[in-house]
């Protein structure tokens, strides 16, 4: 019999109703260990989001144009920027331009073929928050993704 500990440590090997826990991130969703259609690490998903945070900058920069970096409103811009570089193509697509460089999407849990713009608005303001990003749970998947039932997953092996 598994300890009360278990359900919450690291490593533990029950879950809090006393089942096995899953074996890969993902695996309680029916996504496999590895290859495409799995979940996206971390280190992926922070990667395409610098890609994204970077594209803004650069068209934020371009747009407010000469000293824009001394602008107090320039931080505002580029997330303003970064908010539609990241939520139109998610929405249409299921994918940023700096996930699909690194071979990532989003993906609906509930079969849908797009996540839609409800959901990708939601999405991306949360990620804006910073904190539903970083807080995840054991299939990888952030509290936005949780929010907005999505999960990112890979698209090449």
């Amino acid at each position: 019999m598994a300890r009360w500990i278990d359900s919450w440590l690291p490593g533990g090997e029950a879950t809090a109703g006393g089942n096995v826990a899953s074996r890969h991130p993902g695996e309680r969703l029916g996504l496999p260990a590895e290859g495409v259609n799995s979940v996206a690490r971390f280190g992926r998903r922070l990667a395409a989001l610098t890609l994204d945070w970077l594209a803004a900058y650069l068209i934020a920069a371009v747009v407010v144009g000469q000293g824009a970096l001394e602008r107090p409103t320039f931080g505002w811009a580029v997330l303003g920027v970064w908010f539609v570089l990241t939520a139109v193509p998610v929405a249409v697509f299921g994918a940023s331009a700096g996930m699909t460089a690194l071979g990532i999407r989003v993906a609906p849990l509930d079969g849908a073929a797009v996540v839609g713009v409800p959901r990708a608005l939601l999405r991306t303001a949360l990620i804006a928050v910073v904190i539903p990003a970083v807080v995840r749970d054991e299939d990888g998947r952030g509290l936005h993704d949780r929010a907005t039932r999505t999960v990112v997953i890979r698209t090449r092996g």
